[in-house]
Formats: C-alpha cells, sequence, structure tokens
C-alpha cells in the first residue's frame, strides 16, 4: 500500500472511530436526557378531578395548562351522576359552550332580552347536541336520568379557573342579608333559616 493510500485508510479509521465515539455518546446523552413535556398538550380525562356530592369536574385552565395564559379559553370536563345537578350560576365575565358527550341534560338559562323582559329557557339535551350559555346569563343543568351518568365538555372564553368566574347561587344568597331576602321574596326572614351560611362554592351537587 503506498503511504498516500495508508495516510488515507488511517485517517478514514479515524474518522469512523470519532464519529462511533461521538454517536455512542451522543446516544448515551439522549438517553439520560429528560424528555421535554409537550406544552401543547393536556391529558384532560387522565388529569385529577375535583370530587363532589353528584359528580366529578376537570379542567384545563391556564393554572395547569399555561399555554392557555392570555388565550381567553379554558375546557371543563363534568361528569354528573345520577341525580346530579351543577349548582346554578352565572359567569360575569364568560359565556360558554357545552358539548353533551353522552347523557341526557335537563337545561334552565335565563336573562334578559332586547324587549326588556326575561326569558327563561328550559329544555332538554342529548348526546352530539350544543348547548350555548351567553355571559351573564343565570343557568344550570342537571343530569335526566336516574340510572344513567352524563358527561359535558364545557368550553370558555376565559383562561381563569373554576370557579374563579363562577357566581353560584349558594354564594349569591349568602351574600345577601336574611331580611334583604325575605323583603325581595315577600317571606318571613324564617323561610330562610335552613340556607347554609357556608360560602364555600357549591359546583356540583346532587337532587335529594
Amino acid at each position: 500500500m503506498s503511504e498516500i493510500s495508508r495516510r488515507g485508510a488511517l485517517g478514514a479509521g479515524a474518522g469512523i472511530a470519532a464519529a462511533t465515539a461521538l454517536g455512542v455518546a451522543g446516544t448515551a446523552q439522549a438517553s439520560t436526557a429528560a424528555t421535554p413535556k409537550q406544552p401543547y398538550l393536556f391529558p384532560l380525562a387522565k388529569s385529577a378531578p375535583a370530587v363532589h356530592d353528584g359528580g366529578t369536574l376537570r379542567g384545563a385552565h391556564e393554572k395547569n395548562f399555561p399555554v392557555l395564559a392570555g388565550q381567553q379559553g379554558s375546557v371543563y370536563l363534568v361528569h354528573l351522576d345520577p341525580g346530579g345537578v351543577r349548582e346554578p350560576h352565572w359567569h360575569p365575565s364568560a359565556w360558554e359552550l357545552n358539548y353533551i358527550i353522552s347523557g341526557k341534560a335537563d337545561w334552565s338559562i335565563l336573562g334578559t332580552h332586547e324587549d326588556g323582559s326575561y326569558h327563561n329557557e328550559v329544555f332538554s339535551a342529548k348526546a352530539g347536541e350544543l348547548v350555548f350559555a351567553p355571559q351573564g346569563f343565570f343557568h344550570y343543568f342537571a343530569n335526566s336520568s336516574t340510572t344513567e351518568g352524563l358527561d359535558v365538555l364545557v368550553m370558555f372564553n376565559t383562561s381563569t379557573g373554576e370557579p374563579n368566574d363562577d357566581i353560584g347561587i349558594v354564594g349569591t344568597l349568602n351574600s345577601l342579608p336574611r331580611e334583604i331576602l325575605a323583603a325581595s321574596f315577600g317571606v318571613p326572614v324564617s323561610a330562610f333559616a335552613a340556607i347554609p351560611k357556608d360560602l364555600k362554592p357549591v359546583v356540583i351537587t346532587r337532587r335529594r
């Protein structure tokens, strides 16, 4: 073998050895490096639920899904057991879209309209249907069934987490003195004696 070809062979061998060493080192580095969390993916169905008497609530919002920060959007997966009720409430700064995944829901949506009157829309929604609750409208939904569960995907145009944009009926009643409630309803103060004074958000409950 000539001196030139010998040098070439030695050079090639050194290059292959170096590349192999780098490859092994790179593989070792890749195997030990932590895999970064995908910022655009959230395991909603597998996330830890908030458990209530009557059902569960799972949510993706700016606190647990940072990519939503400032995006005016959040999503919740609501499950209501048979007899379960989403507490009557309203959202002062957000509308919501509700997609019925499975089951059937009884709905009531109350709000003012252009003619200045209150319209209370009462209806049912089944799997595959979409319900819109306008911003500031008082509403609730309940599981229609006494034997089957209800699953609803709820989408908001706010990134804040529940119940930060949720004013429920229990909290509303407890924000008013009993004598003001009595005057508003035209009944004795004693009529409100049984209303719980705990301001903790209810969110989900069940028919008694």
